[in-house]
């Protein structure tokens, strides 16, 4: 992260460009001016709002041609994104634990930890900023929140096959309850966000549907155990 945060030295330009930003013919794209581009849009916003981000900032710090940006990305909304995401991804995997509140408690506090990172700062930026441009909130929708929002899917359904959530349960209802909380707290700040809220919401949401529905005994109360120790 903090390679991501800090300007790094300087690259050269662009190996697809030449002095004018034009492409020259036979040359890869370059990822090493991708992730130049990367660092310096994140370290940018750490100095900026979104609105006063530009590409040509973004392009003159990680010293590549501003065409080099535009044929990448469409517009700035994307390119912050992209560069959000891929600093955090790593972060943010599903675990398979075998334990559908493990599994979501582990990833949420994954999560916190990113929102507790100067990143955090990114994220109140995207969604504040995606409230007026809506290209800007369907490319943090798009580009991060739905590939995330299918592992949790994935993770679901595991439970489900196991027993440990109900087979009729809608998915979409669960995570936004789950996620909704931390953004709540997140971007209102009225009460403490913190790996203990998680666990307890993890136990509200996870466990309600057990107690009422599940029909496999065993794993139900395995899974209730689990969610009232937190471990």
């Amino acid at each position: 992260m903090r390679q991501l945060l800090s300007g790094g030295r300087k690259h050269g330009r662009d190996s697809d460009d030449g002095a004018n930003g034009r492409r020259l013919p036979g040359r890869p794209r370059s990822e090493q001016a991708r992730q130049a581009i990367f660092r310096s849009t994140l370290k940018l916003l750490q100095r900026s709002s979104f609105s006063g981000l530009t590409i040509e900032a973004i392009a003159a710090d990680a010293d590549v041609g501003k065409a080099t940006v535009y044929r990448w990305w469409p517009n700035k909304g994307a390119l912050v994104v992209d560069a959000f995401a891929s600093s955090a991804e790593p972060e943010l995997h599903f675990p398979n634990t075998g334990s559908v509140y493990r599994d979501m408690s582990l990833q949420m506090a994954q999560f916190l930890g990113v929102l507790r990172s100067p990143r955090g700062r990114i994220v109140a930026a995207l969604l504040a900023g995606g409230q007026s441009d809506p290209e800007l909130l369907t490319a943090f929708r798009e580009r991060f929140l739905r590939p995330r929002r299918e592992e949790a899917y994935k993770t679901l359904r595991r439970a489900i096959e196991r027993g440990e959530l109900p087979e009729n349960l809608d998915l979409d209802v669960v995570l936004d309850t789950l996620y909704g909380a931390i953004y709540m707290r997140f971007l209102i700040r009225h009460d403490e966000l913190s790996e203990n809220y998680i666990r307890e919401v993890c136990s509200l949401v996870l466990g309600g549907p057990l107690r009422k529905q599940t029909s496999r005994p065993k794993l139900r109360r395995k899974a209730l155990g689990i969610c009232a120790t937190g471990s």
